[in-house]
């Protein structure tokens, strides 16, 4: 049986897309157009992984009418949704895209209470998943209701069914998560400020984070530097990629692209250098699309020879 990538999104949501003009608070203002998507980090991770060819099964918790439009959403993505069931209503967030000034502003619910039953359940179909996976990923944020340590939980019941669990996260739950070992994280600069508490700025204070981290347990630390690419502290040694220089048309996205590459890469077992290799192009291309989460195939196969990946010195 073909091995699956798990992915984990506990604080799913319904992300809609509005296109106005110009935002003018305090007004009515009619929206041009609605683009509904099944969102939350793990949703990003899931959507690139089945791009690249690899089967997904989506985990994580849904309720009420918005959870039942939210699956529905997954249907045409190439992705099995696995979701246990709640009471309470999946949450929605919003984006205003104004086309006039081309920024956006992004209005974030923050998801309804789980209940301890539902909690135990999730737990169950996660146990039940378990066994078919090649890779474990769990993304985002945790909803109320849900303990802090929950990833840290995961973490230890994908290591007892001897599979690899990567994390990316941010908080205490990154925290708690970090403590169990994880075989993959990818922080960012801010988030290494909450793992470690100190500032980094450039490639080589990311990349001694990034060797602190891998001592600390993680096989394989990842810290990602947006336009300046990625520094990689794991068993194969220490290595940069290097992002290519692209017209940029949207950045979100780009780091759970980059994580689900890594997850491909790790379940196809490709050497470090070309997960790295792997993990930029898709980090990049994803840039190159208006879609959270995706990339065009023939933006990909141009990328890839031109990802330039190296050995860290020292």
């Amino acid at each position: 049986m073909t091995a699956v990538i798990l992915t984990v999104t506990l604080n799913a949501s319904v992300d809609k897309l509005y296109r106005i003009e110009t935002l003018r608070p305090g007004a009515v203002m009619r929206v041009k157009s609605v683009h509904n998507t099944a969102g939350g980090k793990g949703l990003n991770v899931s959507r690139v992984a089945a791009l690249l060819g690899e089967p997904v099964r989506a985990l994580g918790f849904v309720g009420g009418h918005t959870g039942a439009l939210f699956e529905s959403l997954l249907k045409d993505a190439g992705i099995e949704p696995c979701f246990t069931r709640i009471a309470a209503e999946t949450r929605c967030c919003i984006n205003i895209c104004e086309e006039e000034r081309r920024g956006s502003t992004e209005l974030l619910e923050p998801g309804n209470p789980v209940r301890p039953d539902e909690i135990e359940a999730f737990l169950q179909d996660f146990d039940r998943h378990l066994p078919a996976a090649g890779a474990v990923v769990l993304s985002g944020s945790l909803p109320r209701g849900v303990p802090v340590n929950f990833y840290a939980e995961l973490v230890r019941r994908a290591h007892a069914a001897q599979k690899t669990v990567l994390v990316d996260a941010s908080g205490e739950a990154a925290v708690q998560a970090l403590r169990a070992g994880p075989d993959f994280i990818k922080p960012n600069a801010d988030e290494i400020r909450q793992l470690l508490g100190q500032e980094i700025s450039g490639t080589q204070q990311a990349l001694s984070a990034a060797r602190q981290l891998q001592r600390g347990g993680v096989a394989c630390a990842a810290v990602s530097l947006g336009r300046d690419g990625v520094v990689v502290s794991g068993g194969e040694g220490d290595l940069i990629g290097h992002t290519p220089d692209v017209a940029v048309v949207n950045t979100v996205g780009c780091g759970d692209s980059m994580v689900a590459a890594f997850a491909v890469g790790m379940v196809r077992g490709l050497p470090a250098e070309e997960q790295v290799r792997l993990a930029v192009a898709v980090s990049t291309a994803n840039a190159l699309t208006e879609e959270t989460g995706s990339f065009r195939r023939e933006d990909l196969a141009e990328l890839l020879p031109r990802i330039r990946v190296e050995h860290a010195p020292g």
